[in-house]
């Protein structure tokens, strides 16, 4: 029986813990961690474990440095010392890219590596040039080169960092000579004939990459990177952060096998039947930046199958109410009949008009539970969600 009383809806709460580092055992830390919960009757059934794939990834030791970078670009897009290498749409971030531009630079360098911005802003939000500045652009030619931009303030306004110059620095470093571009097109880097490409966005890296393969089929993916050897992920370099010794943490690999590890250690050592999810970003957009958080390639790496296929929904209660209460119905009245309305909307398998926006449980879950860990930021990666399932 829990402690919350019935009238607590979804609840979130995070769990402070100690220090994760590779080689720990994170379920058994977990699990200790949860009967103190289960032991003062905050652990239920249905509750949903959230994981940050951070420790998880920590634990295994997901780690490759940048010289494992550069060998494996060579070696997949067969580029020699002087040769030239086209990075298309990398989002600005000293976290999650910095690194890896330091990998494909140290990959040639004796050669050339192009990088192709999008504008005015990058595929998550981070602004790259003003939207007065991107509107007196001229596409011509059909890119603009980082030169003809020295007349406009291409710092964030958040971070004060001109992406554009610190780029061009990271690849100058290793030798190579750095060509910066805006152009929105990614067909474009084919002006520069590449002997390579790395369709470097996160969300829409697909699509990136069938359009460059029109005109380069020697074209790859950051999720084509770092899937084999010792550390690996099956997301390759996607998802992957900065690490200490110029080392990239990469995301965690079989994140589902874990969740469901660590749910049947759960049941063993507590008799509750939960769910488990390891989350990266919440799929998040800050209002006052516009930054969309989501630089993982999704919310969600891994997870048990309880919550997979689930969507969150259910009737407009506010509507209702309002409808309700215009034809004159009492506040018993109106509870009543929203009740009712909300048992048939998930008895008639949703069908009913006028319910709410349909959300992936699963990303609503990690959105919440990356809040409230403040990426991990708060020192609690475990984060227990409850009465989040009716």
């Amino acid at each position: 029986m829990s402690r919350l009383p019935e009238y607590i809806g979804p609840a979130a709460f995070g769990l402070k813990m100690g220090v994760v580092l590779p080689g720990t055992d994170l379920k058994e830390m977990v699990v200790s961690a949860l009967k103190k919960v289960s032991q003062d009757e905050l652990l239920d059934d249905n509750d949903v474990i959230c994981v940050t794939e951070s420790v998880v990834a920590r634990s295994q030791n997901n780690f490759v440095s940048v010289d494992d970078v550069a060998k494996e670009l060579r070696s997949k897009l067969k580029l020699a010392e002087d040769g030239k290498v086209g990075v298309v749409f990398p989002i600005t971030s000293r976290n999650r890219f910095s690194l890896i531009l330091e990998g494909i630079a140290r990959a040639v360098p004796r050669g050339e590596v192009i990088v192709q911005l999008s504008f005015p802003n990058d595929e998550v939000g981070n602004r790259i040039i003003s939207p007065e500045a991107a509107e007196e652009l001229d596409l011509t030619k059909g890119y603009v080169h980082f030169s003809e931009l020295a007349s406009h303030d291409c710092r964030h306004p958040i971070t004060q960092v001109d992406y554009l110059a610190m780029y061009g620095q990271v690849i100058a470093e290793q030798g190579a000579k750095a060509t910066v571009i805006l152009s929105n097109d990614p067909t474009q880097i084919s002006v520069f004939a590449p002997d390579g490409v790395i369709a470097a966005d996160i969300h829409t890296r697909d699509a990136t990459r069938k359009k460059i393969w029109k005109i380069n089929s020697n074209v790859i993916t950051l999720q084509d990177l770092c899937r084999e050897g010792e550390s690996w992920c099956e997301w390759g370099l996607l998802g992957s952060n900065m690490s200490a010794n110029k080392k990239l943490k990469l995301a965690p690999r079989e994140a589902s096998l874990f969740a469901r590890e660590l749910q049947e250690a759960i049941y063993i050592a507590t008799g509750r039947k939960v769910e488990v999810l390891v989350y990266g970003d919440g799929a998040y957009k800050d209002p006052s930046t516009g930054i969309y958080e989501l630089a993982d390639p999704m919310p969600v790496f891994g997870m048990t199958e309880g919550i997979s296929g689930r969507y969150r929904e259910g009737i407009k209660y506010k509507y209702l109410a309002d409808v309700c209460h215009a034809e004159g119905k009492s506040s018993l009245e109106i509870e009543a009949h929203l009740a009712d309305q909300s048992e048939q909307f998930f008895a008639q398998d949703h069908i009913l008009t006028g319910g709410t926006t349909p959300r992936r449980t699963e990303d609503v879950i990690a959105s919440l539970a990356d809040l409230v860990s403040g990426s991990a930021d708060a020192g609690t990666p475990v984060i227990v969600v409850k009465n989040i399932f009716r």
